[in-house]
């Protein structure tokens, strides 16, 4: 199968020397997770690592207790300035492996110590909605990134896309539906001209290739 072209990319951020790190960044349901993934099989674990950004989201009794919990996955919802901290510790490895949080959207809460980072890894790469945000504590995070992509699929089919993993992670569709038009669009749009910020960014007909 012939090498993509964010595959091409992604081997020639991962064979420039020292520790990069890759960020990828779009609207909730834009494919990020998906690409990330495939670009880190396509590697191997010896060159790649995800570390997404939604390791940072604030737990489930925290969001209740600032009255956030209807706003789940809003820009002021993560730790932005934990995040950063970690980027900050990963592009300067050390002979220890960092672990990195992970996010379970079975149990819709993040768990600590769940992604390892060896040392001697060149590439992380790391994914999210708020990456090339330039407020909301979220400013730090596109210095520390080496390349950033902002992904663009069709918005009709990102909606889509959206409301069948709400569904599939236990939400009824029409809560689901109700919940990706008033909340993950809402940070669609939010984040929509940071694409601007963006080194590469991918279209519909780009991100479907295998």
């Amino acid at each position: 199968m012939p090498t993509t072209e964010p595959e091409r990319r992604a081997r020639l951020l991962a064979a420039s020397g020292g520790r990069r790190i890759l960020g990828i960044a779009g609207p909730p349901g834009a494919g990020k997770s998906t690409l990330a993934g495939r670009l880190a099989r396509a590697l191997g674990p010896a060159l790649a690592v995800v570390v997404p950004m939604d390791g940072f989201h604030l737990a489930q009794a925290e969001l209740v207790r600032l009255g956030r919990a209807d706003r789940k996955g809003a820009p002021d919802t993560f730790d932005a300035t934990g995040y950063a901290a970690l980027l900050r510790r990963l592009r300067e490895p050390g002979p220890a492996t960092v672990y990195a949080p992970a996010f379970d959207r079975s149990l819709e809460e993040p768990i600590a110590g769940s992604i390892p980072v060896h040392p001697a890894v060149p590439l992380v790469i790391t994914e999210g909605n708020y990456l090339l945000h330039p407020a909301d504590g979220w400013a730090d995070v596109r210095p520390l990134l080496d390349e950033s992509w902002f992904l663009a699929p069709d918005d009709a089919i990102r909606t889509r896309r959206l409301v069948e993993r709400h569904v599939r992670h236990g939400r009824e569709r029409a809560r689901a539906e109700e919940w990706v038009t008033r909340s993950d669009e809402a940070n669609a749009r939010l984040i929509a001209p940071t694409r601007a910020r963006a080194d590469l960014v991918l279209t519909g007909s780009e991100l479907d290739t295998p």
